[in-house]
């Protein structure tokens, strides 16, 4: 109960500050509103002397980045413009560049093939953001093509329309404006679309292209009425690389102040569906319910060059993390492979050497290290890249260190217990802080890639699952060694359900598919501790379990203001609204994209390869060591079997799909490898005394069903 409510209060409290930030500003605005679009400007591009303007209104305005992620990797700025016309991240297609030049009509002007996009999938709520001012007697008024899209709508019209800031004549008339300002784009354009090759337009033409731009933005702020908000962003990538985008909030009170949205819970980074609701909560219009962005929000204030030199750290901290992650993860399981392949030579000629063992436990230290590196001011390094990995690999070195130095080293599961334990305190400490290890991680996310800004992802929840699972099975094994197995059951139970409630609890961990994940290794876990046997009926149903545990979780969230709704409220209204099947339909596509992953896939084969051979064929591949750790420690097979469900049902439901069994296989079977080379070398029971004949689970007679096996010498080459 004392989780629950936790798990309740803590994202709602800061849910409900962020909607009384929001509420303010509707309440100071005065229902005229513009909204300036620059595709591709970013942090660095802003110099006092280069970019006056700009410089200008940063320092009259909140500052933030907007994660410009549609539906791929690059978001070009027809996708970002029609984006915003929707209120849901929209996409026209690869590779595309500018929107359609509008065709004038009157004063206005209509938006070519606005009909046909409509009839898209991934363009069935454009003209979202135009009907909603219509809809409520006001007018729109467009500058340049992209801001047209913006704006149209559901026809696809404007009621005003120019090409340029010069061309529209009457700035007052309507209370809702768009201005488009691409001269960042069309150097990049070739055959008007982004290129695929890396950004080589060089610095020169880049600055002249910023110092064209910034005299686009200035001519329009001098026409923009004074009384208006000024809502800038920029709404699209500029070339092959993404990167967080500018954003700037000119409105009473905003000044020095970061901008952020409960859409990622973070106090600096909006996303692009947020515009649409902040344009409507500035012009008094209301929001449909459709649109799956939040209104922005103002939070702790700094500043200008201390905000702009945070902004643009985060940029790079995000792309660093993007563009190491292919060759760290590749590296990562190059070293398990080559790993599995020594470890078997070696075990397969009968020798034990601890070097294997503390190999293994180095290798298990390394996920978490991934996320205790965030604690470390990397990004702030010459070479952040270096920095970053050289810092995981030494934190890796010192969670080994501790593992084998400490008074636990002496008990065969002491270290093992040591690493997962970190790995389960490092991330639960992180959920209950807003995930700020998670974020720029390795292993985690960024919000240049744009998945997820908050919560837990696939691969931390693996880790999660794996860890609490192992730890629980240490402990249990110790109390049924005692015998107090229905104790050992319930530490296992308690644990894992107060686990499960962080990872999937809304503004907490917010993961859908990993409640589902873990209530089954979960329940197989208990069950095994009990002595009892898992039957497929029963593994099948603790999954629709799962998948009920999270259905409440959901629905719950979307019984709360919608402000302060996460993901999974959101899909309950979707579910309702049935217009869920696209998200699925992506979910299920991204998943079998990675079921075959390159950097993931040798991970989940060795390692399973090498468990399950080392079982089936002791004497061959590991002179019995397996089966001997497993018949001295059996709650250890609990805590793996368990942990080893939720990884192959978290790759079925998780869009990440092999990531997540392979984080499952890299944490839990190097532990066991582990305790697997030191049980063999004990001679009496775990629990350190020697028993008394005949006593259950001790030395003596074997215990009854389901008790530990006497602990007797080993016989090499023997089950």
């Amino acid at each position: 109960m004392v989780v629950a409510t936790l798990c309740w209060a803590l994202p709602a409290s800061g849910a409900l500050a962020a909607a009384q930030d929001t509420g303010q500003a509707a309440s100071q605005a005065d229902g005229r509103v513009a909204f300036i679009g620059v595709p591709g400007l970013h942090w660095d591009d802003l110099d006092p002397a280069i970019t006056p303007h700009l410089w200008r209104l940063a320092g009259q305005s909140g500052l933030g980045s907007v994660s410009v992620k549609t539906l791929g990797t690059v978001t070009c700025p027809h996708d970002g413009w029609l984006t915003v016309s929707a209120g849901v991240r929209s996409a026209v297609g690869h590779g595309c560049g500018l929107p359609p030049e509008p065709a004038p009509q009157g004063a206005g002007a209509t938006v070519p093939g606005f009909a046909d996009l409509l009839g898209e999938r991934d363009g069935t709520y454009a003209g979202t953001l135009g009907e909603a001012v219509h809809a409520a007697g006001q007018c729109t008024a467009a500058v340049g093509r992209g801001a047209a899209l913006a704006l149209a709508d559901r026809k696809g019209s404007v009621d005003l329309y120019a090409a340029d800031p010069a061309g529209l004549t009457d700035w007052s008339r309507c209370k809702v404006v768009a201005v488009d300002v691409d001269e960042l784009i069309s150097p990049y354009l070739t055959d008007g679309r982004l290129p695929k090759e890396p950004d080589a337009l060089g610095p020169a033409r880049r600055e002249q292209a910023v110092r064209a731009a910034d005299a686009e933005v200035g001519a329009a702020l001098a026409r923009i009425p004074a009384d208006a908000e000024v809502v800038l962003a920029g709404i699209g990538d500029h070339g092959s690389v993404p990167h967080l985008r500018v954003v700037m909030w000119k409105r009473p009170g905003a000044a020095g102040a970061f901008v952020g949205t409960t859409s990622t819970r973070r106090e600096d980074i909006v996303i692009l569906p947020d515009i649409a609701p902040t344009v409507l909560t500035a012009a008094g219009v209301a929001i449909p319910p459709t649109v799956i962005g939040s209104p922005w929000a103002l939070g702790r204030t700094a500043g200008l060059d201390e905000a702009a030199a945070d902004l643009r750290r985060a940029d790079l901290a995000g792309t660093t993390v993007r563009l190491t992650t292919g060759v760290f993860f590749t590296a990562f399981a190059i070293s398990q492979v080559v790993f599995y392949v020594i470890a078997y030579l070696l075990l397969a000629r009968r020798r034990r050497p601890m070097a294997v063992g503390v190999v293994a436990l180095g290798l298990a230290s390394v996920p978490v290290s991934t996320y205790l590196v965030n604690l470390l001011p990397w990004a702030r390094a010459d070479q952040p890249a270096m920095a970053l990995v050289g810092g995981v690999v030494g934190l890796a070195g010192l969670i080994l260190l501790a593992a084998m130095a400490g008074p636990w080293r002496r008990h065969p599961l002491g270290p093992p217990a040591v690493v997962a334990g970190v790995t389960a305190a490092v991330l639960v400490g992180d959920l209950l802080t807003g995930t700020p290890l998670q974020f720029n991680s390795l292993m985690g996310y960024t919000a240049v890639v744009g998945g997820r800004y908050h919560g837990l992802a696939n691969i931390p929840f693996a880790l999660l699952a794996t860890a609490v699972l192992m730890v629980t099975a240490v402990a249990a094994d110790h109390l049924v060694r005692a015998g107090r197995r229905r104790l050992a059951v319930t530490i296992v139970a308690t644990l894992g359900v107060a686990a499960m409630l962080l990872a999937g609890w809304p503004g907490i961990g917010s993961d859908f598919g990993g409640v589902i994940a873990f209530v089954p290794g979960i329940a197989v876990t208990a069950l095994l501790v009990a002595g009892k046997r898992v039957s497929p009926a029963k593994l099948a149903g603790f999954c629709v379990l799962g998948g009920l545990a999270v259905s409440v979780i959901a629905v719950l969230d979307h019984l709360r203001p919608p402000a302060s709704q996460t993901h999974l409220g959101r899909f309950v209204g979707q579910v309702i609204e049935g217009t869920f099947l696209p998200m699925i339909g992506r979910k299920l596509g991204a998943m079998l994209n990675t079921m075959l992953s390159p950097n993931l896939m040798p991970i989940v084969i060795v390692g399973l390869a090498f468990l399950v051979f080392a079982l089936l064929r002791p004497g061959q591949a590991s002179a019995g060591l397996l089966p001997q750790a497993f018949a001295r420690a059996p709650m250890l097979r609990a805590g793996l079997i368990g942990a080893l469900v939720s990884g192959v049902v978290g790759m079925l439901v998780n869009d990440s799909g092999t990531a997540v069994l392979s984080m499952v296989v890299a944490l839990a079977v190097p532990l066991v490898l582990y305790a697997g080379l030191r049980l063999p070398e004990q001679t009496q029971p775990l629990g350190g005394e020697p028993a008394g004949p005949g006593e259950p689970g001790r030395s003596g007679e074997p215990g009854r069903s389901g008790e530990p096996a006497p602990l007797a010498d080993p016989v090499p080459g023997k089950a």
